[in-house]
């Protein structure tokens, strides 16, 4: 069966939710689709950022991919935050991942983009391969770190 992606709009919405949920459940967080729901809306709605879907055939949600517009000061230039990747898990092994990735990549050229980046778990190491596969090189020179402003 084919697989295809597109850009998710609002028409998109309760297939987008439910796969961000899962994979918000994928990290350890509780399912919450309402939260989940009304996070993916407000994006869509705001066009704050990029969500791309992953459909087969018969319009079945297999994964989605999610870009945030950011700026290089060093390099001033347009940059893209890969900031989510899903894929469904009945359908891993299929392709979904590398094709989401490579419709984040044409996406970012299209608009004149310098580069994606993107961040994963240390133990992830499946999605490290599909990175490293796809000619992502890990930054060894520079270190990530959060503030976290919702304490308690």
């Amino acid at each position: 069966m084919a697989i295809h992606a597109q850009r998710a709009d609002a028409s998109h919405l309760n297939q987008v939710a439910n796969l961000f949920d899962a994979y918000r459940g994928f990290y350890g967080q509780p399912s919450n689709l309402p939260q989940s729901r009304d996070f993916i809306a407000e994006r869509i709605a705001q066009d704050e950022s990029a969500i791309f879907l992953a459909l087969d055939d018969n319009g079945e949600a297999l994964g989605f991919v999610q870009l945030y517009p950011t700026f290089s000061s060093i390099d001033a230039h347009r940059t893209w935050l890969l900031s989510d990747l899903f894929t469904a898990p009945a359908a891993r092994g299929r392709g979904v991942g590398t094709l989401l990735m490579n419709t984040a990549r044409a996406f970012a050229l299209s608009t004149g983009a310098k580069g994606l980046v993107l961040e994963t778990a240390t133990d992830n190491f499946g999605a490290q391969r599909l990175y490293e596969s796809l000619g992502y090189v890990r930054d060894t020179g520079y270190y990530t770190y959060c503030l976290d402003l919702k304490q308690g």
